[in-house]
């Protein structure tokens, strides 16, 4: 840290660091290896030059404008483009985190299982009958509804569990790195997933269902989702020393290091893993690979020390217990806090007006009523879901797609904004990354392009395969939250019309 007065500054490596821990995630690495093998490493380039470095441009330049607003994305969006925009784009963001709680709600029990057993055993689970896939969708309203109920008494505490569970996951890039070096050395230096050549070792997946351009296009998603949480870099320009020189230096040097990490990242699992040895064991999906793949790593480092068989299972499961406890208690914090923020900021956030009296109450600190609302709408995407007789494959690959679509279009709104907020005048700008006309345009057009592409392409790939389903719930939640959105702005508009009526003003 530098001084700058008596405030302190981020230096240059603060800030690359800072950036580094917001965005990378270890989970992407083993679920890339999943979806692609090696082919994974071209798109995550790819994405990171025409998404992440533009986007955090954006992102710095919004952050820097409109640092002493208090509303987030809203005063960004009413500001730039107009109070009906601001609502549906905060909304949309708001309606990305539904999604994820109903993804995790249901996906947080494998994790469970791995933590307390060593390995998923929740395709075995039965309630009253039901299958795993419906019984695991029992289990996520239960969860749901016990975490909301604890959560609306105020018991937040139990976000801090997240900070441990956050430094235990950080250190699994490490077990990842030394891991894989290890095995790869003691094997003869041959990688478990071999490389043939050049062409079919990095673009062509060992996944069938991600052989066809319009399934390997659609792959971006998960690349763009990977770089998710470059949000936080709209606060750090004004915390940044000499931020003209350090700033863009930062995201330029964070971008390629977290590029090249994930890039890494995937290659070390293939020193480890062998794809089709992996899923030819059986019950193995998107939900739970990361947990069989470190399962894998400590089952291998057994082989590749001489050890017995037996013990090389019980390293395996030492190995997958380690994770299945990290990610446990990050989960469960993180879960508490996306609860009742994202929610409380999109009440507090927006006029008043547009909110009920009971929905806007906040008691203790929490928006009760609204959690219960929330609570209501996830569970029925939760049981719409579970309920769509598919097994646990296709099942937690369907939350999967929901979650990466839904997250990634609140990007989409942002950066159509941004020339509209490049346009406006009068506003101070304290940071520009972006000096010309042409530079924001072509910023947008990849920005936008790249997300908007890469979701039509995640949306309609099932459909060409003929699984209508997946294609249906990917566009269902936005669909249904932008027709939600709307109905509530359009209420709040004929109110305030009223209100407003004797001045003669009209709502734009």
């Amino acid at each position: 840290m530098g001084n700058n007065g008596n405030n302190k500054k981020l230096t240059l490596i603060a800030l690359i660091l800072m950036i580094f821990t917001s965005v990378f995630g270890f989970n992407n690495i083993p679920r890339s290896f999943y979806l692609m093998g090696y082919a994974a490493i071209p798109w995550y380039i790819i994405s990171g030059i025409l998404f992440f470095i533009p986007y955090a441009f954006m992102m710095a330049e919004y952050g820097a404008a409109f640092k002493k607003e208090t509303g987030g994305i809203y005063s960004w969006m009413e500001k730039s483009v107009g109070i009906k925009y601001a609502f549906i784009t905060t909304f949309m963001w708001y309606a990305s985190y539904i999604i994820w709680m109903v993804n995790i709600s249901s996906g947080i029990w494998i994790v469970l299982s791995t933590a307390i057993f060593g390995v998923d055993l929740t395709s075995k689970i039965s309630i009253l009958g039901l299958n795993s896939t419906q019984s695991m969708g029992v289990l996520g309203v239960l969860l749901m509804t016990a975490f909301t109920f604890f959560a609306s008494k105020g018991l937040n505490k139990i976000t801090k569990v997240a900070a441990v569970g956050g430094i235990a996951v950080t250190l699994l890039n490490l077990v990842l790195l030394f891991g894989a070096l290890i095995v790869f050395s003691l094997n003869g230096f041959h990688l478990a997933q071999p490389i043939a050549d050049l062409h079919t070792g990095f673009f062509v997946s060992p996944n069938p269902d991600y052989l066809s351009g319009m399934a390997i296009v659609s792959f971006l998603v998960f690349a763009i989702f990977a770089y998710g949480g470059i949000e936080v870099v709209g606060g750090l320009v004004d915390q940044t020393e000499n931020p003209e020189k350090n700033f863009p230096k930062g995201v330029v040097v964070a971008a390629i290091i977290i590029t090249v990490g994930y890039a890494i990242g995937i290659f070390l699992v293939g020193m480890f893993t062998n794809w089709n040895y992996l899923i030819n064991k059986g019950g193995v999906h998107i939900g739970n690979f990361s947990y069989v793949a470190m399962e894998n790593l400590g089952y291998q480092l057994g082989l590749s020390f001489k050890l017995s068989n037996s013990t090389a299972v019980l390293i395996g499961r030492i190995m997958s217990r380690y994770m299945g406890i990290s990610i446990v208690l990050s989960l469960t914090g993180a879960f508490f806090t996306l609860l009742y923020s994202p929610l409380k900021q999109l009440i507090e956030g927006t006029p008043t007006e547009m909110w009920p009296e009971k929905i806007s109450k906040i008691e203790d600190g929490m928006p009760k009523n609204a959690m219960w609302c929330q609570w209501f709408i996830v569970i029925i995407f939760i049981l719409g879901v579970s309920f769509g007789g598919e097994n646990a494959a296709k099942f937690f690959m369907k939350l999967t797609l929901m979650t990466n679509v839904a997250m990634t279009i609140p990007y989409i709104l942002i950066a159509f904004a941004f020339p509209a907020f490049k346009k406006k005048e009068g506003l101070e700008r304290p940071y520009i990354a972006f000096k010309t006309e042409k530079g924001t345009k072509i910023a947008t057009i990849f920005t936008v392009g790249t997300v908007t592409f890469a979701n039509i392409a995640t949306i309609i790939e099932p459909a060409f395969k003929g699984n209508i389903s997946d294609t249906i719930w990917m566009i269902i939640g936005p669909i249904f939250f932008t027709i939600l959105a709307l109905g509530i702005y359009e209420k709040y508009k004929r109110k305030t019309e009223k209100v407003l009526l004797h001045k003669n003003v009209k709502l734009k």
